[in-house]
């Protein structure tokens, strides 16, 4: 369904993209939708660089990253995820009381209760660079994030519920981690030999 119901798939949702609110023309997301990047690739692997300019070149990639994870029907999207290795995140996401959040934070810093005030979501989580896999990873249900937005002004993001995963999950990602690194081993293991049948399943079917 692509009305405005909304989907969850873990750490997707299908539904129609608000416009990206820092540039548009004629009522559409301004952008280039670049392939996302897979799980394997060093940009994913390896912490990322912190933003010095903020500039039309940072701006530019803020667009191209809405029209990516809009693309890919993501509620998150790191830089790297698209190659691009700077500590630079958007989202479109929900909360625990289902009101949708969008926006970009550059150079996150983020915060989580401390361990007396913790509460775990052991919810399933998914990731665009890991197409297809899913796996139950405990986080807490509560998250801050604080950096900046496109022009270098100060943002503080508050999360609950999904947006609280949402806002851990990319956080990683700029650090050089995928959620499957959170999963024990054995689990990782058998998540990524089920991804990698998914690809050679898919390179055995032939075109119509």
């Amino acid at each position: 369904m692509r009305n405005n119901v909304l989907i969850y798939e873990t750490c997707r949702i299908i539904r129609p993209p608000l416009v990206h609110l820092s540039r548009r023309h004629g009522g559409r997301v301004v952008g280039e939708v670049r392939p996302i990047v897979h799980v394997g690739d060093p940009v994913l692997h390896n912490p990322c660089d912190p933003v010095t300019r903020f500039d039309d070149e940072l701006a530019a990639l803020v667009d191209d990253m809405f029209a990516s994870m809009y693309a890919a029907e993501g509620v998150g999207l790191a830089a790297n995820q698209i190659g691009v290795p700077l500590r630079v995140f958007v989202y479109d996401c929900p909360d625990d009381d289902g009101e949708r959040h969008q926006g970009v934070v550059v150079n996150p810093e983020l915060e989580l209760p401390g361990l007396g005030e913790r509460r775990l979501d052991t919810g399933d989580e998914g990731c665009l660079s890991v197409p297809g896999q899913y796996a139950p990873l405990p986080r807490p249900d509560r998250a801050t994030v604080r950096g900046f937005d496109a022009a270098g002004q100060p943002v503080t993001v508050e999360g609950t519920g999904l947006l609280a995963r949402c806002l851990q999950h990319e956080t990683d990602h700029l650090d050089g981690h995928l959620y499957i690194d959170r999963l024990p081993a054995k689990r990782r293991k058998q998540l990524l030999a089920a991804y990698r049948e998914t690809l050679s399943t898919k390179a055995d079917i032939s075109p119509l």
